[in-house]
């Protein structure tokens, strides 16, 4: 029997919100939440790099930190402090938010994007890229276009999009596959896959996050937007 959803569509996102400006001293911030996963975003920098062997001297370097604060899952304690899984999220975020960020006029430099998760639901990663880059077009750094992040999958050998807990966690077995993009392009910056599905069923998520990557950029947008009245949003040809 082919799984089903009662509360919305194969295709359908959970409710979405996003702000910007959200942490005073920061130098750009960011929250954006998806169905009950909240993350927020705060940039600081450029900065010089310490220590010294790892500037770069032609740009400055992007370096994201995240983390689920202790209480943030459901009724489970996460351990606080850095870990393995947080450190790779972390380079996983930068791997995927490096191609539109242009810091070649901070050589010698970083810039820290801290991720804080406050409340989760699955899609944990891709709530984390989606604040971050909105976080960054906040602090006013050139960035080609915005990056968004959802995840797509398979659960109970239906492809899905916006996986919550209870689907990643299914009996009957499913597929995570977290993808970021560049919307204007298409361009894919991360996409990670834990499991075995078809090459169809693959195929098929893919379309349902590329559809899905859409509505979160028009809401990134509006936030933005919300922010700056004349609708420059730090974009190139935006």
């Amino acid at each position: 029997m082919a799984y089903t959803r009662t509360d919305r569509a194969l295709n359908g996102l959970r409710p979405m919100e996003a702000k910007v400006g959200v942490i005073k001293n920061a130098r750009g911030s960011a929250m954006f939440k998806i169905g009950k996963t909240i993350a927020y975003a705060a940039v600081y920098g450029p900065r010089e790099m310490h220590p010294k062997f790892m500037q770069n001297v032609e740009k400055g370097t992007l370096r994201c930190n995240y983390n689920m604060m202790a209480f943030s899952g459901s009724g489970n304690r996460v351990r606080p402090g850095p870990n393995r899984r947080s450190r790779e999220i972390g380079l996983v975020t930068q791997n995927a938010l490096a191609p539109v960020l242009d810091l070649t006029e901070y050589p010698k430099t970083v810039v820290d994007v801290y991720i804080e998760l406050l409340q989760t639901d699955a899609g944990t990663r891709c709530a984390g890229i989606c604040a971050a880059s909105l976080a960054l077009a906040d602090a006013g750094f050139k960035m080609k276009d915005l990056v968004c992040a959802v995840s797509c999958g398979v659960v109970g050998g239906t492809p899905v999009v916006d996986l919550d807990y209870s689907e990643e966690s299914y009996d009957e077995g499913s597929v995570d596959i977290p993808i970021a993009m560049i919307p204007r392009t298409g361009e894919i910056t991360l996409m990670q896959l834990d499991g075995v599905l078809t090459r169809e069923q693959l195929e098929k998520a893919v379309l349902l996050a590329r559809d899905g990557i859409q509505k979160i950029y028009e809401v990134q947008k509006t936030a933005l937007r919300a922010k700056f009245a004349n609708g420059k949003i730090g974009l190139e040809g935006e």
